[in-house]
């Protein structure tokens, strides 16, 4: 039996994960802000699926809460085989709309979280030969939209890089890079979703189903739906110019109101 960590793990692609996780037979450490709905969430798990799953509490906008679920990740007693790296928000306004202090804890959950955490499980992974990280970007990784973007594009950078440093350790890493999921997400930022296209949203279910078949692929990207890895093919071949006057436009269209 083995054992995943999850954070942000009681709501959208995070619960997907719990779930699909938890019926694969993984035991699971639950990691969100709400102590409630984890030990909800915990208990579900349990009794459907007679899993083992802890409940940690933590905030990672804060050194405290990082330093929390980095310690539970290099407890050698009690290993953790997988780690998602899932916690993210995102902010309502465009730049110099938006505070330095919400800018800032945007940088501190997905990039300095990221970082310390990866490096706490992977520092144990190697140690034993095995283990898998799945960090969790965004396809808004590719084209220049804000701090945002810019954030997710470094969770796409160090995991492929880190990745290639672990190469024959055992030890795998991916960037999961999905697009619009139907989740919290928009409505905890205040943005207006009704003007999205049903064509763009994807199934938190299924997409977890494709990037767990990533990983195993050992894939280091997983953009886990053909329409958005067809979208991505033409931001390849894009001039940046024109695609940052286009993102900019269909920001304000299909983001935040």
């Amino acid at each position: 039996m083995t054992t995943a960590l999850i954070t942000g793990s009681t709501a959208g692609i995070g619960a997907a994960f719990a779930r699909r996780l938890a019926a694969d037979g993984h035991d699971l450490v639950l990691v969100a802000r709400d102590t409630k709905r984890l030990r909800d969430q915990a208990t579900e798990l349990h009794d459907r699926h007679g899993i083992e799953a802890e409940v940690l509490t933590a905030d990672l906008a804060t050194d405290e809460g990082i330093e929390a679920v980095a310690d539970r990740l290099g407890d050698r007693r009690n290993p953790v085989d997988l780690l998602i790296n899932n916690a993210g928000f995102g902010n309502k306004g465009r730049y110099l709309d938006v505070s330095m202090a919400d800018e800032l804890k945007m940088v501190k959950v997905h990039i300095e979280a990221v970082l310390r955490l990866t490096s706490a499980a992977t520092a144990a992974m190697r140690e034993r030969g095995r283990g898998g990280v799945v960090n969790v970007a965004s396809v808004a990784a590719f084209v220049p939209r804000g701090t945002y973007g810019a954030s997710k594009a470094w969770v796409v950078q160090f995991t492929q890089g880190a990745a290639r440093d672990l190469a024959g350790s055992g030890v795998r890493l991916m960037a999961l890079c999905p697009g619009f999921v139907r989740t919290e997400f928009h409505q905890r930022a205040g943005m207006g979703t009704d003007n999205i296209p049903n064509w763009m949203w994807l199934d938190a279910d299924k997409l977890v189903s494709a990037a767990l078949a990533d990983l195993a692929r050992g894939k280091t990207l997983s953009i886990p739906d053909p329409r958005y890895k067809a979208l991505m093919g033409l931001v390849k071949v894009t001039p940046r110019g024109l695609l940052g006057g286009v993102t900019s436009r269909t920001g304000r269209k299909y983001g935040p109101r």
